[in-house]
């Protein structure tokens, strides 16, 4: 007696991770999830590591997580992993202002996002 097992969210061959709260907008986290998509893991990670954008350094520890969730969780080979879909969301927006002229209130939007790597192993043709 028991509880079922839940079903896997993702196929057999892939594993994923998600980051939430970032504090950056999902326009600039889009351009560096742009930038890793469709890549393999080694070559991703080394993009993310010399890149010049603030936010890499998160994408980068997002994608080693989904990583290490496919070698632990699921027994994949790590050499055979691309990043198979990176994709970004918007999470909470923080509301501030400043006192402007003339008794106005200028908004001040602060953007937070997620983002969700899948990986997924493809066996190499020779």
């Amino acid at each position: 007696m028991g509880q079922e097992k839940n079903p896997r969210r993702v196929a057999d061959n892939e594993a994923m991770a998600k980051l939430r709260m970032l504090r950056t907008s999902p326009q600039k986290l889009n351009l560096v999830a742009a930038m890793i998509r469709g890549k393999k893991v080694e070559k991703a990670l080394t993009d993310l590591t010399f890149s010049k954008k603030r936010v890499a350094l998160d994408v980068k520890k997002c994608l080693q997580s989904a990583i290490a969730n496919a070698e632990n969780n699921h027994g994949l080979d790590v050499d055979e992993l691309v990043v198979a879909e990176a994709w970004v969301g918007k999470n909470l927006v923080m509301k501030r202002g400043r006192p402007r002229a003339r008794g106005r209130f200028g908004r001040i939007m602060k953007p937070f996002s997620e983002i969700t790597i899948k990986v997924r192993q493809v066996e190499e043709q020779a």
